[in-house]
């Protein structure tokens, strides 16, 4: 009885030590999200100075998302994007990680290159799209030095081409992002029994087989995670693409996201199609979470 009453006291404490959380986590986001969708079956909107609403309509915020086609082409958009900056991002990663995990590299001043590294992901995005929008202006200094070089006769519009703008956002996400990649693939790497290596060397098993028949399947939890984690945060991409085009998803809305658009929802005080826009943002981000728990429990079950 003394040890059950013992265990109940240490169990008092990590309760009152979840309270915090509790809190925060009812106030912060459980109660904006069931607002949000409560909001979602309203007509909520102002036109001009007349506010409209709110009335009850159902489902037809949800009708109107879908049907408007601006969702497929938002989501195609930020889809691309994301993909563009993801790719190389992860090549990227494993690249440097294979190169800081291997011993018989004997790397000096790899502490640096880490900091180096991951310095990029702790500039804010808005700071990043500013330094890109200046660099890549009509009158900035890669046009002074393109032209300078004999490249281009004239400066060369970046901001309105499609592909130049979209590959802009892609390597603003792709160098702020790779160093936190870097790290836990290092992670995972480290992580790693050295001995299956070295059974595989002495078995004759060159770096490159080694790294595809061993370092590559040990890494697929991290290299999922990796992956599901990024796709929720380009679902979420908003600050770079909205700095660098002023909002207007320009030229002719190919780089504009959902994220852009739900933003122009609600800054139209358009709640009621605002409110859907999220639920359907939640739902997706829900399902890739599912994925991510089935991919980790199987591993564990394994």
């Amino acid at each position: 009885m003394n040890k059950k009453s013992k265990v109940v006291s240490y169990n008092k404490w990590g309760y009152i030590f979840l309270i915090p959380f509790t809190v925060i986590f009812l106030i912060f986001q459980l109660v904006p999200l069931a607002t949000t969708i409560y909001n979602s079956f309203f007509e909520n909107y102002r036109s001009g100075l007349t506010q409209i609403g709110p009335n009850f309509v159902g489902l037809q915020n949800y009708g109107t998302i879908i049907t408007n086609g601006d969702l497929p082409t938002y989501f195609y958009n930020t889809m691309v994007m994301w993909l563009m900056g993801f790719i190389p991002q992860i090549l990227l990663s494993l690249l440097l990680g294979a190169w800081f995990t291997d011993p018989s590299l004997r790397l000096k001043c790899q502490t640096f290159f880490k900091t180096v590294i991951y310095l990029p992901n702790l500039i804010m995005a808005s700071a990043f799209a500013m330094l890109f929008f200046t660099l890549f202006s009509d009158s900035g200094p890669i046009n002074s030095m393109l032209m300078q070089i004999g490249v281009f006769k004239e400066a060369y519009q970046f901001m309105s081409h499609v592909w130049t703008v979209r590959t802009l956002v892609a390597t603003m996400n792709c160098l702020m992002w790779f160093g936190n990649t870097t790290i836990l693939l290092m992670a995972g790497m480290l992580g790693i029994d050295p001995s299956l290596f070295e059974a595989a060397q002495v078995d004759g098993a060159t770096s490159t087989q080694i790294f595809y028949k061993i370092t590559l399947p040990l890494l697929r939890p991290i290299l999922i995670f990796v992956m599901i984690t990024s796709l929720i945060g380009g679902l979420q991409m908003f600050d770079v693409p909205q700095i660098l085009t002023n909002g207007t998803g320009d030229p002719m809305r190919s780089s504009m996201t959902l994220i852009m658009y739900l933003n122009k929802h609600l800054f139209s005080k358009n709640y009621g199609l605002a409110g859907a826009l999220s639920v359907f943002l939640f739902v997706i981000t829900g399902i890739l979470s599912l994925i991510v728990f089935k991919f980790t429990n199987s591993d564990k079950v394994k």
